[in-house]
């Protein structure tokens, strides 16, 4: 027979991203229409740990799904990574009857939930939140689009800066093992070169493209580069550029954590309240262990194990598209 769920917890935990809180808003309305008690943690597995755990309803989460962040906070938690750390928390989720858990973050927030139902047998089910795309298993993760929006929002500011004084701008958007912000900002934003992790980038190509379109007279120019590319980021490409091009006005832009701020895009509050439903749902059913996620608009589950693992593959004919556009 499968264990009844009773009472669950929630926690958001890992880099902040936008849609959050309309996950945490769907979990414990869903919870509460099922007639479960759900719990927040604050801090994520640090507030598990100091047992900063209290009771939520309905109106706990009103009026928060427009907003960016996270109303439950997140934390860092070396204590957690301990054994001793972990029978504390656990001990913690005991007291108050909880027999269920519910994690919003990424690969480390899920690697922390994967803990605790190996070594305690608590069901656990994840919620993708994560601003970088970077879990295998799902389409989009929660805070991706918005991040999106807002790096494409400055970069075709940025533009227009550009254009006023031809100049070369390089735009570093956040991504340090994953360039699909860098990817589909660049396009949508039509850059001219998108520099990413997943794809090694000739930089003399770069200087070839760039000095050909100088001949054609065309001295405005946008390199998108995401944080973790193979060069350091986007002052080491300007350096490089700089010693190679000296004729260009090159400038850097670093967006930096303006991308984890903000309010959440439609998109977001829609695949984090869809989110957030089904994985109340799925405990419900006797599933766990699990990654909630979205693909071909359908809900799928993914071991947890699997979706820290497995990465995805940025498929090159993307990269190709962006030379023949930016032509």
């Amino acid at each position: 027979m499968p264990n009844k769920i009773n009472k669950l917890a929630v926690l958001t935990s890992g880099g902040d991203s936008p849609g959050m809180n309309a996950a945490l808003r769907a979990v414990v309305r869903t919870a509460n229409y099922f007639g479960l008690d759900i719990f927040g943690i604050r801090r994520g597995y640090s507030g598990m740990v100091d047992d900063d755990i209290f009771q939520m309803d309905s109106q706990s989460v009103a009026n928060i799904i427009q907003r960016g962040g996270t109303v439950l906070k997140s934390a860092r938690c070396k204590e957690f990574y301990t054994a001793e750390g972990r029978q504390k928390a656990y001990a913690n989720l005991q007291k108050h009857g909880i027999d269920g858990l519910i994690v919003i973050g990424g690969d480390g927030s899920f690697t922390g939930g994967m803990k605790l139902q190996q070594e305690f047998g608590l069901p656990v089910i994840g919620l993708p939140g994560t601003i970088d795309k970077d879990l295998y298993g799902t389409d989009y993760t929660i805070g991706f689009d918005t991040a999106c929006n807002t790096a494409l929002d400055a970069i075709d500011k940025i533009r227009d800066t550009a254009d006023a004084h031809d100049r070369l701008f390089i735009v570093e958007v956040m991504g340090r093992h994953a360039g699909y912000i860098a990817l589909h900002s660049g396009i949508a934003a039509g850059a001219e070169n998108i520099l990413i992790p997943e794809a090694s980038t000739n930089i003399e190509d770069v200087v070839d493209a760039l000095s050909e379109k100088e001949k054609r007279k065309k001295l405005v120019n946008i390199i998108v580069v995401a944080e973790g590319d193979a060069f350091g980021g986007a002052n080491e490409v300007a350096k490089i550029i700089r010693e190679r091009l000296p004729n260009f006005d090159t400038k850097v832009s670093i967006l930096g954590h303006i991308q984890r701020g903000g309010s959440p895009s439609c998109q977001d509050r829609l695949i984090a309240s869809r989110m957030g439903y089904h994985a109340v749902e799925a405990l419900l059913n006797d599933t766990s262990g699990v990654m909630v996620g979205i693909i071909n608009n359908q809900i799928v589950y993914t071991p947890l194990e699997i979706a820290i693992r497995e990465k995805h593959t940025v498929d090159e004919g993307w990269l190709r598209m962006v030379k023949i556009l930016a032509s």
